[in-house]
């Protein structure tokens, strides 16, 4: 077996522990000298392609295999180094294979009889061994896509978005001139690169301390794609229409089969103009815009809406373009010379000038992970270097070929779900055990048909050169799932609990990979799958009947600039009375200890170090600068007032909280002003309690009863802070927002009341 990835591992335990014992003995190659493939296990592994600090764009309810539980205190969201870690507990769990680790599989011999001689090299040497079968688990991360156009060094930086690490590393040789960093390419990584920059040029410029690269306020990210894509953040509504809202993580709305006819059909593959219509009109009810409040050049209307849609994932991709950081281009990088950038559309061209660095994002070509296999079996399997998407044609769903009964393939196509690579290790060794008993004849009805009927081999290849070929043309998520789960004869167990009725009158029926559990599986494996999905279930009452991933959803969507228009009625003459108008602006950076250093401590003792310690992640936060004019009541007084505070968000306990900031250095945060507590809306508090949801909801839609609100207070020596919040959303978004004080304490009695409106974005 070629792959220590997540695809190799469960197809070393799909042939050790999930079939007959004794059946195969499993030997994986892997040329890294660690497992996972993608995926470090340890916070300060940065020699791969995947940073360890980058956030999954699924959540652990999807990233997950059948028979391993996340633990409850794992994030919804893992980091990457916390899958490695994940995958090095289902070795632990599931072991037995023979890992030969730093071995290089440099060429693979189909012998006569079927068998294949596969020579590996290592820091030992050169070895050559004959194995029964060979199993493709490569992963489809190859190497870099390079545009033909943009040359591979320059008078500026130029690196792919696998080599980004940070943002310093990346100015480091940026001129006193130049003032802009270039992004290439659109789809999954531009989104979420041009993100992830974004906030680390954001934090460079917003957090306390020395600055690595100075005057960074001076930086923008252009980021150049041929057409916009819809960018979805990590927490999405099942009920999306409501004022109030109620948040999940994205992937269990949409993965909810309650929502889709049965049997399913494929989405995916050649999308017509009426099922692209259907689906952009999906995720603009899902995202509640067609993009257009963010900016004219992610605004997805007109004949785009005609086309197959591109998705992207990223929590501040979109706010950081209405802010004016990451300034979109629609167009193609015809070339680079020095620091200019000249961008092509539609026969007219656009200079970028003062460029300090480019990164590109243009994904992966697939075709050197099978650079091993011989040219005859590239051949047969139709392989074509130049179609990235689909580089080969395998039957039944990417897991082999009818004519080489001793190769399959696990996970090799673009964006594979771990649920997929999990059943296709199941096909694959169902072939694979079939072939070694010679008994084709005694196969299941399902399975036989499902070989049968099978056209994916045809579908592929119509594929490549079909100019409406959606964005991942291997199958939907859903349709795999239960395409295989027909073929093997297995069930999909029934969801544990039932939620609340949504607005078609049904409860969600969220698919995970734990609801198909191996028809063989041990009663350790079902615990296992029983806790998986008991935890689905938990996030999704907690996040339909509670208060569950509001304030990460409020947290989120504050990034940017508002306008603020406060009133100020006061009782006592000391303070007057009066109004204050100016703008709020929310500057978004890396989470700093000030104010809690104990709860960040980064003393590690005699003999620890980074990968043995894992110290709390300190997430993100705000630096809050309100600014404008206070009128006072009945006089001509008028002066500027502003003032600065820092909004934290911790994950770990999903709450919000604002601190105020030092008085000898307003960048820094001082001491806690108030913790929101967050009040679930009627509608949610109906559905916790049995009532009728969708009539509430109706009733409620256009009163401020069914808004999102929370409350707080704070004690300030003899003076009492009653802090009150109003948040109404459209769909994932906040439109607008109040806060109010009423203060009362012996020399103080007075009350505030402030309105926060988006401004639209600028044409």
């Amino acid at each position: 077996m070629k792959g220590a990835g997540p695809s190799g591992l469960v197809a070393a335990k799909t042939l050790f522990h999930d079939i007959a014992p004794g059946s195969f003995k499993v030997t994986i190659f892997d040329s890294q000298h660690r497992i996972g493939g993608l995926w470090p296990t340890h916070k300060s592994d940065n020699a791969g392609l995947v940073h360890p600090l980058m956030v999954t764009n699924q959540s652990k309810h999807t990233v997950q295999f059948s028979d391993l539980a996340w633990a409850d205190s794992d994030p919804d969201f893992p980091k990457a180094w916390q899958i490695g870690r994940y995958l090095e507990r289902y070795l632990k769990e599931y072991s037995g294979a023979d890992i030969r680790l730093g071995h290089r599989v440099m060429k693979t011999e189909l012998q006569d009889g079927g068998s294949w001689k596969v020579q590996t090299d290592s820091e030992k040497g050169s070895e050559t061994r004959l194995f029964d079968y060979l199993l493709v688990a490569t992963g489809f991360f190859g190497r870099p896509l390079w545009p033909e156009n943009i040359p591979k060094e320059g008078e500026v930086p130029i690196i792919h978005s696998s080599k980004y690490r940070d943002i310093e590393s990346l100015l480091s040789k940026a001129g006193n001139t130049s003032n802009k960093i270039l992004v290439v390419g659109g789809q999954m990584s531009g989104v979420e690169i041009a993100g992830t920059i974004a906030t680390h040029l954001s934090s460079l410029i917003h957090s306390p301390g020395d600055k690595a690269v100075q005057d960074a306020e001076r930086f923008t990210i252009h980021h150049v794609t041929q057409r916009p894509t819809w960018t979805v953040p990590f927490f999405t509504s099942a009920n999306p229409d409501t004022p109030a809202p109620p948040f999940l993580p994205c992937d269990l709305p949409s993965y909810n089969l309650a929502v889709r006819p049965q049997p399913l059909v494929n989405t995916q593959g050649h999308i017509t103009v009426d099922a692209a219509r259907r689906s952009n009109s999906i995720y603009e009810s899902v995202l509640g815009t067609d993009q257009s409040v963010f900016s004219p050049e992610t605004t997805i209307d007109g004949e785009l809406l005609d086309k197959p849609p591109f998705l992207a994932v990223s929590m501040y991709y979109m706010d950081f373009v209405r802010s004016g950081l990451i300034i979109p281009h629609r167009g193609r990088v015809s070339n680079i010379v020095g620091t200019t950038v000249t961008v092509e559309s539609g026969g007219e061209k656009e200079t970028i000038t003062d460029v300090a660095a480019v990164v590109i994002a243009t994904g992966f070509d697939p075709s050197p992970s099978i650079s091993f296999l011989p040219p005859s079996i590239l051949e047969t399997l139709s392989h074509s270097s130049s179609h990235p998407n689909l580089p080969v044609a395998l039957a039944f769903h990417g897991t082999h070929h009818p004519t080489l009964p001793t190769l399959g393939f696990v996970g090799f196509y673009r964006s594979p779900y771990w649920g997929v690579m999990e059943m296709q290790a199941r096909f694959v060794a169902q072939l694979f055990q079939e072939h070694t008993a010679g008994k084709d004849s005694a196969r299941s009805p399902s399975f036989q048909a499902a070989l049968t009927n099978d056209d994916s081999i045809q579908r592929t290849l119509a594929l490549r050169e079909d100019p409406r070929c959606s964005q991942f043309p291997m199958g939907d998520y859903a349709f795999l799932m239960q395409e295989f789960a027909t073929a093997l004869g297995l069930s999909i167990s029934p969801p544990i609990g039932t939620t609340p009725p949504l607005a078609n009158g049904r409860p969600m029926d969220i698919l995970t990979p734990a609801r198909y559990v191996s028809s063989g599986a041990s009663e350790a494996q079902r615990e296992q799958a029983t806790k998986s999905l008991k935890s689905t279930y938990n996030t999704a009452i907690a996040g339909l009947t509670g208060r569950a991933f509001i304030a990460a959803a409020v947290f989120r969507s504050l990034l940017g600039e508002w306008s603020l228009d406060r009133d100020l009625v006061s009782k006592l003459p000391s303070h007057p009375s009066g109004r204050f108008v100016g703008t709020a602006k929310f500057l978004l950076r890396t989470g700093t200890a000030d104010g809690r250093e104990h709860e960040f401590s980064t003393s590690h003792s005699a003999g620890d170090s980074s990968d043995s310690v894992d110290t709390p992640d300190m997430g993100l936060e705000y630096l809050y600068i309100e600014d404008g004019e206070f009128i006072a009541a009945g006089t001509n007084m008028r002066f500027r007032a502003t003032r600065r505070y820092i909004w934290r968000y911790d994950e770990a306990s999903d709450k919000m909280s604002v601190w105020f900031a030092r008085t000898d250095d307003q960048a820094r945060a001082d001491y806690i002003f108030h913790e929101l507590e967050f009040i679930p809306p009627p509608s949610l508090t109906a559905s916790s309690t049995g009532g009728d949801q969708t009539q509430n909801q109706g009733q409620h839609r256009e009163g401020q009863s069914n808004r999102w609100k929370a409350k707080a207070s704070h004690l300030c020596i003899q003076d009492l802070y009653d802090v009150h919040y109003e948040f109404l959303f459209k769909a994932v978004n906040l439109q607008e927002w109040k806060l109010g004080y009423s203060v009362h304490g012996p020399k103080k009695d007075y009350t505030i009341h402030g309105t926060y409106r988006r401004k639209t974005a600028e044409t």
